[in-house]
């Protein structure tokens, strides 16, 4: 499985983040509007990707604990040349956890992928993903998560511990009366 380590925040200030994020990388960002159709698997996260350009599918089955700060991921990646018959297999199969829409602003800087997300319901977010070579050690890709997040300006109080699906399913939740 291929790994990465992974890291995200509330982004309180989305224009500044894009100008540094812009700093920081190499090249012009790539810029997607995307939909991930989450379903309930026994571990771990399964998410069919799609994205409104034209760019094929993906199917996506990744582990990540959840918890602030930078922490690795393993996942697995597959084409789908069918999205809507693979949704349609996955919702008969699996029950449909919820689904993220967001556009994405991918700034490469190095190793790290720099998401800089929209999320629709939820608001603005950054994320950081350190890819990892299979002999790189986690410890190094932790300590440039959280170098690039300094650098970036984004403070530890804006750490988020879950997946946006969690989010906006804590969101939709009915309230309890204290």
């Amino acid at each position: 499985m291929a790994r990465n380590i992974e890291i995200k925040a509330r982004a309180q200030h989305f224009e500044q983040l894009r100008e540094r994020a812009a700093q920081l990388a190499t090249d012009a960002p790539l810029i997607f509007r995307q939909q991930d159709f989450f379903y309930d698997v026994p571990r771990g996260r399964l998410k069919l990707r799609q994205f409104d350009d034209g760019t094929p599918a993906e199917l996506i089955f990744y582990q990540r604990d959840d918890r602030d700060g930078p922490k690795a991921s393993y996942y697995t990646r597959s084409p789908v040349t069918n999205p809507e018959a693979m949704h349609s297999l996955l919702a008969t199969a699996l029950t449909t956890r919820g689904i993220v829409t967001k556009e994405r602003h991918v700034y490469l800087s190095g190793r790290t992928r720099i998401h800089l997300d929209r999320v629709d319901g939820l608001g603005d977010f950054v994320e950081l993903e350190v890819v990892l070579a299979q002999d790189d050690d986690e410890e190094s890709g932790h300590a440039e998560a959280l170098a690039m997040f300094k650098s970036l300006g984004v403070p530890e109080a804006d750490l988020v511990p879950v997946a946006y699906v969690d989010l906006l399913n804590a969101e939709s939740e009915p309230k309890q009366a204290a």
